[in-house]
C-alpha cells in the first residue's frame, strides 16, 4: 500500500471496527431531519434538500443495512 494513502485506506483504517453504532445513526437521522424541517420552514429549499438527502442516507444506513459489506 502506498505510504501517502492516509487514514482509512487500509484494513486497519476507518470502518475496520464495524462502522457507526445504531445510536449514532439514530441521532444523525433525527438531527438531519430536524435541520431539513427548519430549513424548509425558512424557505431555504436547496439546503433543506441537502439535509433531507442526509436524513435519507442515515435512514438507509440504519434500516436497510447500507454500507455493511460482506460479513
Amino acid at each position: 500500500m502506498a505510504r501517502w494513502a492516509g487514514w482509512g485506506a487500509g484494513p486497519a483504517g476507518a470502518g475496520a471496527t464495524g462502522g457507526p453504532s445504531k445510536l449514532f445513526l439514530s441521532l444523525a437521522l433525527a438531527g438531519s431531519a430536524v435541520v431539513a424541517g427548519v430549513l424548509a420552514v425558512q424557505g431555504r429549499w436547496p439546503a433543506a434538500g441537502v439535509a433531507a438527502c442526509a436524513a435519507g442516507y442515515f435512514a438507509l444506513r440504519l434500516f436497510a443495512g447500507l454500507g455493511k459489506g460482506e460479513r
